[in-house]
């Protein structure tokens, strides 16, 4: 194809015991989907149908990186989560079929500059740019399904500075994995590529300029990033 302008290269990330990566497509992530987080934001928890927003692809960052700090933002917080990666196209999926579509599972997180996210919220706006800004989720090499199976309790925790500040199990989750992509796929066409990020845990804070960050998803993986000075 002779594209019109330079274009850059799919995001990818790589496949853990392979020399094989995973083209990412789209991020879509769930929002409060922990009820001790969901309450941490001042809601109730109740079992209501998931909602969703997204992430550009190209907002993926690989495991290890040092970052920049974000522009526009005095309140950049920190969400781990258990990223979802879907290997089979599909609609309408069945929860009791869901897990056919998975392709693997990593390790993310949900970067959000809350100042502008809040501020946003108070005006009965869009919240997109407090999540879907450069470099807002970073994320583990994969592991596929053969590797891991499906992960559907375990500890999940992140550390800033080598001091834990967020600890959950997978158990907590209000949508399970087969739940949350039945729902999605009834908003959407999912198709292979696309990665879903299902929820953080509560214990969500700041992020300051040189601080390192270490994130563990039991039987998936770890993830570690730190901020530049």
């Amino acid at each position: 194809m002779n594209h019109a302008i330079k274009f850059r290269a799919t995001p990818a990330l790589p496949v853990a015991e392979s020399n094989q990566t995973f083209p990412v497509g789209r991020i879509y992530c769930v929002g409060r989907n922990y009820a001790e987080h969901a309450r941490e934001m001042g809601h109730d928890p109740q079992r209501e149908p998931p909602f969703f927003f997204m992430k550009p692809a190209d907002a993926i960052v690989q495991n290890g990186a040092t970052l920049p700090f974000p522009r526009a933002t005095k309140d950049l917080h920190y969400e781990i989560e258990m990223v979802v990666a879907i290997g089979r196209d599909g609609a309408d999926i069945p929860a009791a079929r869901a897990l056919d579509h998975v392709f693997g599972y990593g390790v993310g997180l949900d970067m959000t500059r809350r100042d502008i996210q809040g501020d946003a919220k108070k005006m009965g706006r869009p919240w997109e740019m407090g999540k879907a800004f450069d470099d807002s989720a970073p994320c583990s090499a994969l592991k596929t399904v053969a590797m891991v199976g499906h992960p559907a309790k375990g500890a999940i925790w992140l550390k800033v500075n080598g001091a834990v500040k967020q600890k959950g199990d997978l158990s907590e989750m209000i949508w399970n994995v087969p739940e949350m992509i039945s729902c999605l796929s009834k908003l959407i066409t999912l198709r292979a590529g696309d990665l879903i990020m299902s929820g953080t845990p509560a214990g969500v804070g700041p992020v300051k300029a040189g601080d390192r960050l270490e994130g563990h998803v039991e039987g998936v993986g770890d993830l570690t990033v730190t901020y530049a000075k």
